[in-house]
């Protein structure tokens, strides 16, 4: 049996792989030499001192302690008597290696929940509906029950008419994406909606419909979720928003509220030509090529947008009457729209009510350079969403850092894809208990002297030293035995910082040679400016003389929520998905530095 984990499969392996059993590293002899007292096991009361004073579980009792035992005896000899039990060096390695009793974070929502929905960062997917590309994929609600599951809490739906004009379906406008009817991602929703988290969905339609089909689409909504369904109280405007706990188990809709100067007598005149003037969150493909040559402050300014609360509007509460649906704006619980004029005007902070507003990744890039410290401003009470730039057909995705440096709440990225944006993302929504809500840092909420805001430019000093130790990593001869037949693996570890530019870096550990545990035992050392925001990279490849080298598993932490001590990482592969075997084992230590 081996140290790390159940090998009973892998008998065969010394043979074909070269599989050798690597002994705990020195820091973990030590340690255990340390709190078993020098003697050749560590008891229940030995394991609990560890606990506290090295893994910094401050609050761990004995029963702590005597669960780890426990199970620990359970799963390497079958015997699960406590009586004069204590755990043997070999055991103590296991139980480090274990990540369900070791992990590196905590796996429950520890955060304050009771603060409105602006002062979160929201788990957010772009085009949620889409298996693939932008272009010509088929549109499914397979990827938002599968992104659901995973704790994503804002699914984005795009709404249009289907030929005859009489029912809705969900599709990526202007493209060949083979549509869903939007019935049945409502209902995929309603079901798998709090498989992973407790907290509010959020669905934000992408509307391009007439009002007849917004009124069925009403009544789908109120049909489909019922109770679930949270409805804003009778006034127009928003004036603040819930919190996530007020909003447990409940289904929130976001879109554009119904324009207020259509009248009953040229509804039916526009017919599918008012499609061309909808408002929605996105440049429509129909606009891309004006978009790509055309990115000043003009484009922001749309003649047809106006403030959304000017007041009832009878002309669409008349024309739904007769259909027995509820008003289709009496749904929207998060108002989205865009104020005329400029960009800045656009982030106009407005004491009496608070909006969501969204924005291309170039204009919020722009937002950035020119009025940054307005984004932040803005992203205080009102709601801000970013969305990948029309050009990335093939599902790619930008940094998400540079929106949560900045206070933006929904971050949308295509969930479909993958690659190192969406490790950053599954990164920073593995915080909070992966609860898909996680409580945006004081220093974006404060305001100083003269309204003063963070100012993500600003030179900062190093508020938080973090180090990181890479003892040893196992399983790779378990997770890619059906993929690669590396003869003599070549591991080496890349460790890095992603956050404020300030704090960017990656260092890598030396080659380990013809080992399936290889064995590193080297340090790393961050200096972090904003660590609030910080998170730690993770990458493992196998060196390839020949090729390019192979990519052997990822990971990525929020650094504001790394357990000290020694932790069991997972590893993860290119899609995000984890590994059945594969893992590290790291030490973590923090060094606070006085300001």
């Amino acid at each position: 049996m081996g140290y790390m984990g159940d090998y009973s499969m892998c008998i065969c392996f010394p043979k074909k792989f070269g599989v050798t059993e690597a002994g705990p590293p020195v820091d973990v002899k030590e340690v255990f030499m340390k709190y078993a007292t020098g003697g050749s096991g560590m008891t229940v009361e030995h394991l609990r001192r560890f606990l506290v004073e090295v893994q910094g579980d401050v609050e761990a009792s004995m029963e702590d302690a005597e669960r780890i035992v426990e199970e620990v005896f359970k799963r390497r000899h079958n015997n699960v008597k406590l009586s004069e039990l204590a755990l043997s060096l070999e055991d103590f390695q296991f139980y480090l290696f274990c990540v369900d009793l070791n992990p590196p974070l905590l796996n429950k929502v520890h955060q304050d929940m009771t603060a409105p929905l602006s002062h979160y960062f929201i788990y957010t997917g772009h085009n949620s509906y889409l298996t693939g590309n932008q272009i010509s994929s088929d549109c499914s609600d397979v990827p938002i029950i599968k992104a659901l599951k995973r704790g994503l809490r804002v699914v984005e739906l795009d709404l249009w008419p289907n030929s005859s004009k009489d029912d809705v379906l969900v599709l990526h406008g202007w493209t060949l994406t083979t549509p869903v009817e939007l019935i049945k991602c409502l209902r995929s929703i309603k079901e798998h909606a709090f498989s992973a988290s407790p907290y509010p969905v959020i669905i934000t339609f992408e509307d391009h419909l007439t009002p007849d089909l917004q009124a069925k689409v009403a009544q789908m909504v109120i049909q489909t979720f019922g109770n679930m369904l949270f409805c804003p109280s009778e006034s127009d405007c928003v004036k603040e928003f819930p919190s996530p706990e007020e909003l447990k188990y409940r289904i929130v809709i976001s879109t554009k509220p119904p324009k207020e100067y259509l009248e009953d007598k040229n509804l039916s005149s526009r017919g599918s030509n008012s499609l061309k003037d909808k408002d929605s969150d996105e440049d429509t493909w129909g606009r891309m090529s004006a978009d790509l040559t055309n990115d000043d402050d003009k484009s922001d300014c749309d003649a047809s947008e106006h403030s959304q609360c000017d007041g009832d509007n009878e002309a669409y509460d008349r024309l739904l009457r007769p259909l027995g649906a509820p008003a289709y704006k009496n749904l929207i619980s998060i108002p989205a729209g865009k104020p005329k004029g400029k960009l800045r005007e656009k982030l106009k902070v407005e004491k009496d009510k608070v909006r969501r507003l969204s924005l291309s990744e170039q204009k919020f890039e722009k937002a950035t350079v020119c009025h940054g410290t307005d984004v932040v401003r803005f992203t205080q009470r009102n709601i801000l969403r970013i969305y990948p730039k029309g050009t990335r057909v093939n599902s790619s995705n930008y940094n998400p850092l540079i929106g949560w440096m900045h206070g933006a709440q929904m971050v949308a990225l295509n969930m479909q894809g993958y690659g190192k944006p969406l490790w950053l993302m599954h990164g920073m929504f593995g915080s909070n208990g992966g609860c898909g809500y996680v409580k945006k840092p004081d220093f974006l909420m404060n305001v100083g002297p003269n309204d003063q805001v963070f100012d993500a430019k600003a030179k900062l000093p190093v508020k938080k030293i973090l180090k990181v130790k890479v003892h040893m990593g196992d399983g790779w001869h378990l997770d890619f035995k059906q993929r690669y037949l590396w003869s003599s693996p070549e591991f080496y570890t890349r460790v890095g910082i992603a956050g404020v530019p300030a704090d960017k870096t990656m260092k890598k550990t030396k080659k380990r040679k013809g080992n399936w545990t290889p064995v590193w035992d080297e340090e790393f050392t961050f200096q972090l400016t904003v660590p609030e925001i910080a998170l730690l990279r993770i990458e493992v490849h196998e060196h390839n003389m020949s090729e390019k080298d192979d990519f052997a598993g990822q990971t990525c932490l929020p650094v504001s929520e790394l357990r000290p001590g020694f932790r069991a990482v997972p590893l993860f592969n290119r899609k995000g998905e984890k590994f059945t075997s594969l893992r590290l084992l790291l030490r973590f230590e923090f060094v606070q530095v006085d300001i």
